[in-house]
């Protein structure tokens, strides 16, 4: 693969096939390898979604984790997961003809025309005193192909009216994530939050949420400052969410 230029302070493992680049960034991660590792595959051969979904990685798509070593709290490193959709959007949104058709959707899709592009998953490992030892951002993104017979609509850059080649893409969005991950450790979260909702998807409609057993139905008014999702229920209550998927309600 070909890669555009990393920006100081990351170096990148390129790989044919690989199980996960998760996999292989957090191996790196426990053996004490510094942050600013980048590990992609042209393919994966047990590609993972967050909650253990498989994603499906065929050779054409971007497939790429990167090691980050915040010095935070653990609950705090959560935060790069929209850290990381805000970059990503960026770089996207710089090639789609329609780039106020792509939105971010909670907690760690990108949108097209309603149709998922990409997803993020975060893991992370802390330390006894509460703080994160490592944290490693795994993204897939759809370039060539997408996965059919989803319960969720799909669709790839390519379809989208744009090509891109993804060594060109990890370099750009590397480089936007650099950037909003030190505006993230410059400025907390407010910038991160702000420049999420501005692409947020489902504003002010009405979504399912589900977390685990439990489901809410509600109006979707926002981020909080910790990344909690709100939704204004029938009661007029607000329900805030950690953790959990949202779907519009039908």
């Amino acid at each position: 693969m070909s890669v555009s230029a990393l920006p100081a302070g990351y170096r990148l493992e390129a790989h044919d096939s690989l199980d996960s680049t998760n996999d292989t960034a957090i191996a790196a991660a426990r053996g004490g390898a510094p942050a600013g590792l980048v590990v992609t595959a042209r393919r994966q051969l047990a590609g993972r979604g967050r909650r253990g979904r498989q994603w499906a990685s065929p050779e054409g798509n971007l497939y790429c984790s990167v090691l980050l070593r915040p010095e935070c709290r653990v609950a705090a490193a959560a935060q790069l997961s929209f850290v990381a959709a805000v970059a990503l959007a960026e770089c996207l949104a710089a090639h789609l003809p329609e780039p106020r058709h792509l939105g971010c959707k909670w907690p760690n899709d990108i949108l097209y025309d309603g149709a998922k592009l990409a997803g993020i998953l975060i893991e992370s490992q802390g330390r006894a005193d509460g703080m994160s030892e490592w944290v490693v951002i795994g993204s897939g993104v759809n370039l060539a192909h997408h996965p059919r017979n989803t319960p969720y609509p799909a669709t790839h850059l390519r379809h989208a009216g744009a090509t891109i080649c993804p060594g060109t893409l990890l370099g750009e969005y590397v480089r936007m994530l650099d950037i909003w991950y030190g505006n993230w450790k410059r400025g907390g979260f407010a910038p991160v939050r702000d420049a999420w909702m501005a692409r947020a998807c489902h504003l002010g409609e009405e979504m399912l949420a589900r977390a685990g057993n439990r489901q809410w139905r509600g109006v979707f008014e926002g981020l909080g400052d910790d990344g909690t999702l709100h939704l204004r229920l029938a009661d007029g209550s607000r329900c805030r969410i950690a953790a959990g998927e949202v779907f519009p309600a039908t």
